[in-house]
């Protein structure tokens, strides 16, 4: 029970810790949360991950690389694959954002 609480109480933070894509014309039309990593959320462990991102013509983002993580190796593969999810509004561009991990 108390583990189930932890995740939900982690994901309603993540929810409200996303940051606007660092490009203005960059409009999102879809955006996936990241998943709260169990082992992560068992231990306490919060962090963050900034990535910057490249959005296709289509809207589609193309690529994802991690900019900066704390702590490293935790969170960044649940961000990138997030990130990887979302769609923009056609026209493509680059884009940063940094995405808070907390319980």
């Amino acid at each position: 029970m108390r583990h189930s609480f932890i995740l939900a109480a982690g994901l309603a933070a993540l929810a409200l810790s996303f940051a606007a894509p660092a490009s203005a014309d960059l409009r999102p039309t879809k955006r996936v949360e990241p998943q709260y990593p169990p082992e992560a959320a068992r231990s306490g462990t919060q962090g963050f991950v900034e990535v910057e991102f490249v959005v296709d013509e289509g809207g589609k983002v193309a690529s994802v690389s991690v900019v900066n993580a704390k702590p490293a190796r935790v969170f960044e593969q649940s961000a990138v694959r997030a990130v990887k999810q979302w769609e923009f509004a056609p026209g493509g561009g680059k884009g940063k954002v940094r995405l808070d991990f907390s319980l």
